[in-house]
């Protein structure tokens, strides 16, 4: 548990977060518009500003009491900046090195802690090649950072915040600087990294759809102060949701995939429901999330036959939201208690008397694996 009140001034901005508490496993969102004080927080809690005041403890050892403060190298912090912040005069082998100078003389045991909850222990890893040979950049050892690229300098930054050993990743903006290509392979590697190490993440974004992706609950920051702290099913579940942006309200819907039947489709969910995908690029996923834009989901009162829509999923009615543009949204909750929300006209809301804990259909029209 990260706990704490951290007040911090730089400049004409001042940080006063309030009371907090964010469970230490998975991988934690800081979202909010540029300018409501996400690093800034994030400096707060690392230490790395020495003008921060208030309290602050992780996992029951203090971090921050008053003008105290535990200095930032024996917090076993993990970094990884936007630019990636490594030394241009050493190869990538030297940056890797560098990591490794710097760990704790008592390793952290992973024993209890992280995602996996009390008393799990999840594997390290634990030397240079090791490391570099599961981030992906095992065959650049050899040269020099200025030569790589941006989604291979983040591959190396993050590999050197792994040597570190950490008790806690901090990921400010790591992917703000990248291509789409990029960002799409950094994602998984991320969120698959998480899991695997158990080390907790705190993850700087002002982009929902990383949100989606990566996490297990959101901070949401404005003007300096947290407004509050949910788990991404409630945050996607309030009709005013910040993470809902020019593509409007959105679904994600966890799952696995299963395997590819005799027409050609790929299903996708558990033993409650399933939806089935054509995109050939579904038969080797190993994505555990599903996007779903409210506006590509249909309802009707029955399941329809004779329809092109091959996804139909029963669901009850939890709310109708008042229209907006003349847009209704819907938001139902299917058998394994997940929500998803459809955008109908305020029209067909009315035609169809829709209700509270009315059974009704969903039908998907399109969705998106989040990779």
């Amino acid at each position: 548990m990260l706990k704490g009140n951290l007040t911090l001034r730089q400049g004409s901005f001042l940080l006063e977060s309030g009371p907090f508490e964010i469970e230490t496993a998975g991988i934690t969102a800081l979202f909010g518009r540029s300018g409501s004080g996400k690093s800034t927080l994030l400096r707060a809690i690392t230490g790395l500003d020495r003008h921060t005041r208030g309290t602050l403890s992780f996992n029951g050892e203090r971090w921050q009491d008053g003008a105290w403060q535990l200095p930032t190298p024996k917090r076993d912090i993990g970094f990884v900046f936007q630019d990636a912040a490594l030394f241009p005069h050493l190869t990538v082998r030297g940056n890797l090195e560098y990591a490794l100078k710097r760990v704790p003389k008592s390793p952290f045991s992973l024993e209890g802690r992280g995602a996996g909850g009390e008393g799990e222990k999840r594997p390290l890893l634990t030397s240079l090649h090791e490391v570099a040979e599961r981030v992906g950049i095992a065959h650049k050892l050899d040269q020099s950072v200025t030569t790589l690229s941006g989604g291979e300098r983040q591959r190396v930054a993050i590999a050197r915040a792994l040597l570190a050993k950490p008790r806690l990743m901090c990921m400010d903006e790591p992917l703000s600087a990248l291509d789409w290509r990029a960002k799409a392979e950094l994602l998984p590697l991320i969120d698959e990294l998480a899991h695997e190490t158990g080390i907790p993440v705190l993850f700087i974004t002002h982009a929902p759809i990383e949100v989606e992706r990566l996490a297990s609950r959101v901070v949401f920051m404005a003007q300096g102060h947290i407004e509050r702290i949910e788990t991404l099913r409630e945050a996607l579940a309030r009709p005013d949701s910040p993470l809902f942006d020019e593509e409007g309200p959105v679904s994600v819907l966890e799952g696995c995939m299963g395997e590819v039947n005799q027409d050609g489709l790929t299903p996708f969910g558990h033993e409650h429901w399933h939806v089935f995908l054509a995109d050939p690029a579904a038969r080797h996923s190993s994505a555990t999330r599903l996007r779903i834009l409210a506006r590509d989901v249909s309802l009707a009162l029955e399941d329809p036959q004779g329809l092109s829509i091959l996804n139909h999923l029963p669901m009850t009615i939890e709310r109708v939201d008042e229209a907006h543009d003349g847009r209704v949204t819907v938001a139902g909750r299917l058998r394994d208690g997940q929500m998803l929300l459809a955008e109908i006209t305020a029209v067909s809301a009315r035609r169809m008397k829709l209700t509270v804990g009315q059974p009704v259909y969903a039908l998907i029209k399109s969705v998106a694996l989040m990779e």
